[in-house]
């Protein structure tokens, strides 16, 4: 009798903690510096999937999304043993991100995202915007200058670490878009939850952009 209870409690937990990772918050860790320094090489960080889920996606946000645009390349990724595959599907394990990307929203369907003026700073529908997560000591706008038009329905991203992000600015005439569905949008990083000298909230800044009017 022992046994079955047992078997009942495993077999709910994994439903539950399956169920949470599918609609509520799942746990991805961070590969490389692209969004140094407010997202760290091997962090791990909670993943809000209820934003995702809405396509409740903001300016300022910090998003994972999967890698639709094949913005990784094709490079050879080695298979994740069975216990690995359990423990990522049920959330017990941090998702390895080998086909996913974190990034900040900087413009989303509608808007005009510009990187031309001599300060060096973005502008999104004509408001130039501090940056005050950009890593120490970089321009924001990066090496590259553009304007564009952000399509419905789409997203312009770019890394906090801007001299080395491979972001929405890089794919800029690659042959690949520079526009991310939304509909391939994870979920919002919510917080770094390991290392514990790494814990923090301070993650998204939609305030930054709070003077940010609507595209006309």
């Amino acid at each position: 009798m022992w046994l079955r209870e047992i078997l009942v409690i495993i077999v709910v937990a994994l439903v539950i903690s399956s169920l949470l990772r599918a609609f509520i918050v799942q746990v991805f860790w961070i590969p490389s510096p692209s969004m140094r320094n407010t997202l760290v090489e091997d962090d791990r960080i909670a993943v809000s999937r209820v934003d995702a889920l809405r396509s409740n996606i903001h300016r300022g946000d910090v998003v994972v999304f999967d890698d639709t645009l094949g913005w990784l390349g094709t490079t050879e990724v080695s298979s994740p043993s069975v216990v690995r595959r359990l423990g990522e599907f049920t959330g017990f394990v941090p998702a390895g991100g080998e086909q996913t990307l974190v990034k900040r929203v900087i413009g989303v369907g509608g808007d005009r995202v510009t990187c031309v003026s001599a300060t060096g700073k973005v502008s999104v529908n004509g408001v130039e915007i501090d940056e005050p997560y950009v890593a120490n000591g970089q321009v924001p706008c990066g090496e590259r200058t553009f304007d564009v038009t952000v399509p419905e329905g789409y997203l312009w991203v770019m890394g906090d670490n801007r001299s080395n992000s491979a972001d929405s600015r890089y794919h800029m005439g690659s042959g690949q878009s520079p526009y991310v569905p939304v509909s391939s949008v994870v979920g919002t990083v919510q917080a770094v939850i390991w290392p514990v000298s790494r814990w923090s909230t301070d993650i998204g800044h939609q305030e930054v952009f709070a003077s940010v009017p609507d595209p006309s």
